[in-house]
């Protein structure tokens, strides 16, 4: 007699319950970096549409496409989008609510509930700020600078800096909940030494979350305040200070870039170690330097602010520290380097967007390294050559880092494989596409860096 035999599916958390209710009520760290991929992927399309619109705009010099007012306005949402709600939150969120807890031999984070709160605030955040956009639009700029956003402005600031403003507690109970975790939830036997360094990577980045998001959440409700009372913090008919508003945003903001980046070196150590079937060169090293990146990270701020007035001598300070941060950013990049020499490599997807991060991250701190010289940054600040830094950075570098890790563990967050082939041509074209983009948009700055000092060395001799 026959007997039919069906196969039936290992319960996982994909399948332990139904309904839309079973998600949006969850407190499995698993489901919750589901929710977070699924809006941080939204996010990350819109904003990509908008820096589209851009490219089509810039493709001839008359405003073609928009109005010049509509531009500054689609410039201001891709960056707000793209920073606050995209590349903040893309690691941490997704691969590091998965995966931190299964490292560090934990059930779930330390507090699950606060997770599941993070992404209602997120989303919230993320909600008001649509609005914003949709009733008005914003066109400061996604840095706010005063008194532009207090005073001239007539789009929907307010609205805009509220909703930061809630997507910041976001970040903080995420990292709250990664620095509880990783220091009382460890397993036994899972000492300093032995933590993956990707942990290491969201312990640092949780540190600059809970002490930085702070003060960025604070300045932007000032300048709602400001904006609707005029109560003077920024204005110096009234005693304000407009400098003083961007000691505090690059005060987070420039510590903001490591947390962007912080958690897609943690990505990589483990996709070189994993492809090049080495132990990782240095270890202790690779780990302290996401430490020192941290630290360091809040050291530097005012090197965005060569310009804005700020003295000679502190200049000179800071110009010193930022040469100093990037230190401990070129001891992963030679220790990486190392683990690969004479490694059995593969080069499956994971691993070619981790030679991608390599490559276009080393040209982003390289820039980096010129904009930290006074002398040359009072000549390029506000020109391409620092949209080229920052791009450079974070699309050759987090976004590489982002795609690498959703690649390599994407196996065990679903439990199938991708397409390969597909997988390997979409790192090419990311990489082929990033490079000449990012490449050409350093040589404006530099022919008008040359331009201007052609003409002062001519008015010096008249």
């Amino acid at each position: 007699m026959a007997t039919a035999i069906h196969s039936v599916e290992p319960e996982n958390y994909l399948n332990s319950d139904y309904g839309i209710k079973s998600w949006l009520l969850t407190t499995d760290h698993k489901r919750i970096a589901i929710l977070y991929l699924i809006s941080i992927t939204a996010m990350f399309w819109l904003g990509g549409f908008f820096a589209m619109m851009i490219r089509l705009e810039l493709l001839t010099p008359a405003g073609d496409l928009v109005s010049s007012d509509t531009y500054n306005k689609l410039f201001t949402m891709h960056g707000i989008i793209m920073v606050f709600f995209f590349l903040i939150p893309s690691v941490p969120a997704v691969l590091g609510n998965f995966l931190v807890s299964l490292m560090v031999g934990a059930k779930d984070l330390a507090f699950p509930r606060v997770n599941l709160l993070s992404w209602y605030l997120y989303i919230a955040g993320a909600i008001i700020t649509l609005t914003a956009m949709i009733t008005g639009g914003v066109d400061t700029g996604w840095t706010f600078y005063t008194p532009f956003s207090t005073t001239y402005s007539n789009t929907n600031v307010i609205g805009a800096a509220i909703g930061i403003f809630i997507s910041g507690f976001s970040s903080i109970l995420t990292g709250l909940n990664f620095i509880v975790t990783i220091h009382r939830m460890r397993a036994p036997g899972m000492t300093w030494r032995r933590l993956p360094l990707f942990c290491w990577s969201n312990y640092a980045t949780a540190i600059i979350m809970v002490l930085g998001t702070p003060v960025i959440a604070i300045t932007l409700l000032l300048v709602a305040l400001e904006r609707a009372f005029h109560i003077g913090i920024f204005d110096p008919r009234l005693g304000g200070d407009p400098v003083l508003f961007q000691h505090l945003f690059w005060f987070y903001s420039h510590p903001a870039v490591y947390l962007m980046i912080l958690p897609g070196m943690g990505v990589i150590s483990e996709i070189v170690t994993c492809f090049s079937r080495k132990r990782v060169f240095g270890y202790e090293f690779v780990a302290l330097a996401s430490i020192a990146i941290a630290v360091l990270g809040f050291l530097v701020w005012a090197h965005h602010m060569f310009v804005a007035g700020i003295s000679v001598y502190a200049a000179l300070v800071f110009s010193l520290l930022s040469y100093l941060v990037a230190i401990p950013s070129a001891v992963k990049i030679f220790n990486w380097t190392a683990t690969l020499y004479k490694g059995s490599i593969r080069y499956d997807t994971p691993m070619l967007y981790a030679f991608g991060f390599i490559g276009l991250f080393t040209m982003g701190g390289l820039t980096g390294i010129f904009l930290a010289s006074l002398g040359v940054d009072v000549h390029v600040h506000d020109t391409y050559f620092v949209v080229a830094h920052f791009h450079y950075v974070m699309v050759g570098g987090m976004v590489m880092a982002y795609m690498a890790g959703l690649h390599f563990w994407w196996p065990k967050i679903t439990g199938k494989m991708y397409p390969e082939a597909w997988a390997k041509l979409s790192a090419l074209l990311v990489f082929v596409g990033s490079t000449p983009r990012f490449s050409r948009c350093s040589l404006p700055a530099t022919w008008g860096c040359r331009a201007a000092t052609m003409l002062i060395r001519r008015n010096s001799r008249c």
